[in-house]
């Protein structure tokens, strides 16, 4: 273990979005030796001219870094970007450790860290929750699913970009505890929207009921950190409506095999899935609100 966390000194970061670019940063300013490559490299630009190095291709950063970070966007990104043919799994070199800290699949998880065993190397899967501001803040809760001794060399590295880290089990598992996340997450944005269009139907100030209602038993983070936006009219993505579509199809996808269901998670779905339909898809996920105005 020991070993292992010592040799982790440049570390690959592949995707540099609204999340991302922050995330890349902390490592950055905490003094890890950071390589940076994005399918847009104008988004990488503040990095680069921070410090960061620019690679120009998956297989380039795979081959001269000690630990990948990847936070893309959809499954079909992430099992591209791993098992493609210049993809990270066949490019890197041995003794690599993979972090996917995209919300994905716990079955493609489960298949990445397989295959970097075949190859002498390791993987975590690490999704996180918290948005553009616990990004910023490097105070993201991380979920973590894979081997216990690589979670305890890449606590490090997760200290620098969250606040709330957790280890859930083997592989797949953190990505278990972000459906999680994102269940909890679709009834409180619901709940938030709903709250605030009854009180603008009833004809009361939102503001003065937000306030009230927040630090009452009804509070919630939703309601502190996006229901100001909702009222602000400030619908620019923390976290993306097509983002949090894909996030709750997949885990529609996983009750497929469990003897479960969750109406309420179908419900905000179908709800989410309208907003798309009106253009929203690249807005926040806060605009849920527009549908009550």
């Amino acid at each position: 273990m020991n070993n292992r966390r010592d040799s982790m000194k440049k570390v690959g970061f592949i995707g540099i979005g609204v999340m991302g670019k922050s995330m890349a940063k902390h490592l950055m300013d905490a003094g890890f030796d950071v390589s940076v490559y994005t399918r847009t490299p104008s988004k990488a630009d503040e990095l680069v001219n921070g410090g960061a190095t620019w690679k120009d291709s998956v297989q380039a950063l795979a081959q001269d870094v000690d630990v990948v970070i990847t936070m893309i966007g959809y499954p079909k990104d992430v099992e591209d970007i791993y098992f493609g043919t210049e993809g990270l799994l066949n490019s890197a070199n041995a003794h690599t450790t993979f972090i996917d800290m995209t919300t994905s699949k716990p079955s493609l998880a489960v298949k990445i860290e397989e295959a970097a065993k075949e190859r002498g190397c390791a993987a975590l899967d690490a999704p996180v929750s918290g948005g553009d501001v616990g990004a910023r803040n490097g105070a993201l809760t991380i979920m973590v699913g894979g081997d216990e001794d690589v979670y305890d060399a890449c606590l490090p590295l997760f200290e620098v970009m969250g606040s709330n880290i957790q280890r859930h089990g083997p592989a797949g598992s953190g990505q278990h505890a972000k459906m999680c996340n994102q269940i909890a997450v679709a009834a409180s944005m619901i709940g938030a929207a709903e709250a605030l269009g009854y009180a603008k139907q009833a004809g009361l100030d939102e503001q003065k009921v937000l306030a009230t209602i927040s630090s009452g038993a009804g509070g919630s983070w939703t309601l502190n950190n996006l229901a100001p936006r909702m009222l602000n009219g400030d619908f620019e993505p923390g976290f993306y409506v097509k983002h949090f579509i894909k996030d709750m199809d997949v885990a529609l996808e996983e009750l497929e095999s469990m003897d479960h269901d969750l109406p309420g998670l179908r419900l905000a779905k179908r709800l989410y899935d309208e907003l798309a339909l009106k253009g929203e898809e690249n807005s926040g996920t806060q605009a849920v609100y527009k549908l009550w105005q």
